[in-house]
């Protein structure tokens, strides 16, 4: 259900399920999906990448958030997204600010997971400039597709006026510089996970849930829902899977490390530290 724009509350009223047990479920999957897309997304041989970011919040919005907070992650959150023009696969995501620092962060990790050069496509954020130099050096085609906006003589709305495409790196082809298979994966997320819905009180209070859902939804996009357009998943197209995941095939990942975990031989008690309430740290020739 929580993949498919259904929140915690309403899934907890459909299935009988107190909200913690299911919010418990979802950090341990979430985490597990994280680890996998980590491990398997990678040697790709993507030829055009398109990048955008899609905002969302964690307990407040930023001008309502105090420093406290801030401190505990509440606030504005975006998430960066990257995706294959051909294989609509979800190459990277990054869950942070909409700064430098994030836009570094989120082109090392799309870097990292190419093997050969490709034409990049992004909005005019400027952030972009210096991460892509900093990931790809020279050996990439980039442009950016600034869009701008504006009254009309009609009406005082802030509208959409007209879009100018700039190479900044390399020698991009202006018939590719485009991002709008991008803006209709934002549509996408919006829509299966109720986070990013607007204007309703499902967003997340805590940042590792808020994580969790996102890594949950990639997966789910990536192997388990079969695109319209392509008639198979993305990860199929992009040659990851030879077959539609189903859900069941994402749980059996979760009990896969939990039987890893469970094998893992644990330490002799003499090794332990023990700390009894109230009372100091106690070793084994203390007694």
């Amino acid at each position: 259900m929580l993949v498919e724009g259904v929140s915690i509350s309403s899934t907890s009223r459909l299935t009988g399920i107190q909200k913690s047990t299911i919010i418990r479920l979802l950090l341990d999957v979430g985490a597990v999906c994280a680890e996998y897309l980590d491990l398997k997304i990678r040697g790709l041989t993507c030829q055009k990448i398109q990048a955008d970011e899609i905002w969302s919040f964690v307990r407040s919005k930023a001008k309502n958030t105090d420093d406290i907070g801030r401190s505990l992650s509440h606030g504005d959150v975006w998430l960066w997204l990257a995706i294959d023009a051909d294989t609509k696969l979800i190459v990277s995501y990054y869950v942070g600010n909409r700064d430098a620092e994030s836009a570094k962060a989120f082109m090392l990790d799309v870097a990292s997971r190419l093997v050969h050069r490709i034409q990049l496509s992004t909005d005019g954020h400027s952030p972009y400039l210096e991460a892509v130099e900093g990931a790809f050096g020279i050996d990439i085609d980039f442009a950016q597709l600034v869009k701008f906006y504006g009254t009309t003589d009609a009406d005082d709305r802030r509208r959409y006026l007209g879009a100018r495409k700039t190479a900044v790196i390399g020698d991009p082809d202006p018939d590719y510089v485009s991002t709008t298979y991008c803006e209709r994966l934002n549509l996408t997320i919006r829509r299966s996970d109720r986070r990013y819905t607007r204007k309703t009180n499902a967003h997340s209070k805590k940042i590792l849930n808020h994580c969790a859902s996102v890594a949950l939804h990639v997966m789910h996009y990536n192997y388990v829902r079969v695109h319209s357009t392509l008639r198979v998943t993305p990860a199929m197209e992009a040659g990851l899977s030879d077959r539609v995941w189903s859900l069941s095939d994402i749980v059996a990942l979760l009990e896969a490390k939990e039987r890893e975990k469970a094998k893992k031989p644990s330490k002799p008690r003499g090794h332990r530290f023990y700390k009894p309430h109230g009372l100091q740290p106690l070793r084994r020739s203390d007694h």
